[in-house]
C-alpha cells in the first residue's frame, strides 16, 4: 500500500511540472521616481518563488517579469512590489509557452 502511495504521489508530481510553463508578464509601476527605484523593484521580484528573470526599465515605468506558473502567480509579483511600496499592475495578460 505505501509503495502505491509512492509512485502515486511520484506520478502527481511529475504530471504537475508537465503542466507548468514558463511565462512572462509586463507589469506598470508608475511609483518608480529616481535612480534607485528599479534595483528595489527588481530585488522585490526576484525574491518571489519561481522568478527566474526580471528587467526594469526605469524610463517606461516597467517589469518584465520571467516566471514558472506553477510557483508564482501574477498577484505575487504584484504584492512583492507593493510590499516594497511600489504598487504595480499588470500589461495585458501574461503570456508563455509549456515547459
Amino acid at each position: 500500500m505505501k509503495k502505491f502511495a509512492l509512485i502515486a504521489a511520484l506520478l502527481l508530481g511529475l504530471s504537475t511540472s508537465a503542466l507548468a510553463a514558463t511565462k512572462t508578464v509586463t507589469l506598470s509601476v508608475p511609483g518608480m521616481y529616481c535612480a534607485v527605484c528599479p534595483v528595489t523593484v527588481k530585488k522585490a521580484l526576484s525574491r518571489v518563488k519561481g522568478v527566474s528573470r526580471v528587467a526594469v526599465d526605469y524610463d517606461k515605468k516597467e517589469a518584465i517579469v520571467v516566471f514558472d506558473d506553477a510557483k508564482a502567480k501574477v498577484e505575487d509579483l504584484t504584492w512583492a512590489t507593493e510590499e516594497a511600496g511600489y504598487p504595480s499592475k499588470p500589461i495585458g495578460p501574461a503570456r508563455g509557452e509549456t515547459k
